[in-house]
């Protein structure tokens, strides 16, 4: 699969695939919570609006009740081990920002919320699009897979398959305690998907809203 048709796939099915991503000079607004000294905030274009990526500014700001919560039910909500497969990389909110600019901006990757859309609904990182892990399970047997897997870079032949240039993916759930975005990614290798074309945001949502970073409502949610 070419880029041309990820990107065309991208754009009509509104997945928010950033076309333009720039660092603006000054803040719309002055900002004493910065993302780091060198990076006050992000601003990128999804090709509908232009997007902030900043921290809250409220210093009394704090994180939802749901995610503060410590001692869920386990299963299913078990802790995560830092690893999500050999070769994939574990990254934070740093580098969840820069596959922004870096992969998403350029077509050339995908952020992936793995939760259900039920949840992704309720509020998402920007440039991130909603591939639920249910899309993922079976892979042996699960036909909706075929045209996700063809659409990431890969091509079956006599019931295997190939990834010579796939996609970068970035996947991320609710945080360390929801193994979505884990199982997603174990289904993913075992169809042969390179672990180095992978990065697991183990952090999530939780992750995200604990630093006060930019949540987004997609269109008609």
């Amino acid at each position: 699969m070419s880029r041309t048709t990820a990107r065309a796939w991208a754009q009509i099915c509104k997945l928010s695939l950033a076309t333009a991503f720039v660092f603006s000079a000054m803040p719309v607004q002055a900002q004493d919570v910065l993302i780091t000294p060198e990076l006050p905030f992000l601003e990128f274009d999804t090709g509908s609006e232009f997007v902030f990526i900043e921290r809250n500014q409220d210093p009394e700001a704090r994180i939802p009740d749901f995610f503060s919560q410590t001692s869920r039910q386990c299963p299913p909500f078990c802790v995560q081990p830092m690893s999500a497969g050999e070769g994939v990389e574990t990254v934070g909110e740093l580098e969840v920002l820069a596959f922004l600019e870096e992969h998403v901006a350029k077509g050339t990757g995908v952020l992936i919320d793995a939760r259900l859309r039920e949840w992704y609904d309720r509020g998402t990182i920007p440039g991130a699009m909603s591939l639920s892990f249910t899309t993922f399970e079976n892979p042996d047997s699960n036909p909706f897979l075929v045209p996700v897997l063809q659409l990431l870079g890969g091509e079956q032949a006599n019931g295997a398959w190939t990834f010579d240039d796939p996609l970068e993916l970035t996947m991320f759930c609710n945080g360390p305690w929801c193994g979505q975005s884990h199982r997603a990614i174990e289904n993913l290798l075992s169809v042969g998907y390179p672990p180095e074309k992978i990065r697991y945001y183990r952090g999530g949502m939780q992750g995200w809203l604990s630093v006060g970073l930019t949540v987004v409502t997609p269109a008609g949610s």
